[in-house]
């Protein structure tokens, strides 16, 4: 298992159990930065939320196989 596979598999183990509250942490440090800049970068910062919030959505606390990178090496 690789290390990005590693890590991975660890941000699952956290997130499991905790979805609702690593939402509302997206949100609020979207809000944040939003209030810090302005609104200058809100597309960008809505691109992030929404890709880490489909992140959370999408892991169902089963651990998923790890995606081949290239041919398998001994």
């Amino acid at each position: 298992m690789g290390l990005i596979d590693d890590l991975k598999g660890k941000a699952q183990g956290l997130i499991q159990g905790n979805e609702e509250a690593i939402h509302n942490g997206i949100e609020k440090a979207g809000d944040f930065i939003d209030q810090k800049t302005g609104g200058k970068f809100a597309g960008q910062v809505d691109s992030v939320q929404n890709a880490a919030s489909d992140f959370v959505a999408s892991n169902d606390g089963e651990p998923q196989a790890p995606v081949a990178d290239g041919p398998s090496q001994p």
